[in-house]
């Protein structure tokens, strides 16, 4: 589970296992037992939410947002 990056207690990261065929790039982020997974392209969206309040889920995107190429970078250095 390579782990991109923390930030305010939360885990930016995404499974080394993505799926057969592997999934596109996107994230998940987590802390405790809350996690949400966001779409990178074509632009950020909510895949799910699983504990994530509504202002968490804004304030998690925007994250996300800002730091998409830097999730995308380290996930195709990871899976190259």
């Amino acid at each position: 589970m390579p782990e991109v990056f923390r930030r305010d207690g939360w885990k930016y990261f995404f499974y080394a296992n993505e799926g057969a065929p592997r999934e596109p790039p996107h994230a998940h982020v987590r802390r405790g037992r809350d996690e949400a997974k966001f779409w990178l392209r074509p632009f950020v969206r909510l895949a799910y939410n699983d504990g994530l309040s509504q202002r968490e889920l804004r304030d998690t995107m925007q994250v996300v947002m800002a730091e998409r190429e830097r999730i995308e970078r380290a996930w195709h250095e990871f899976f190259a």
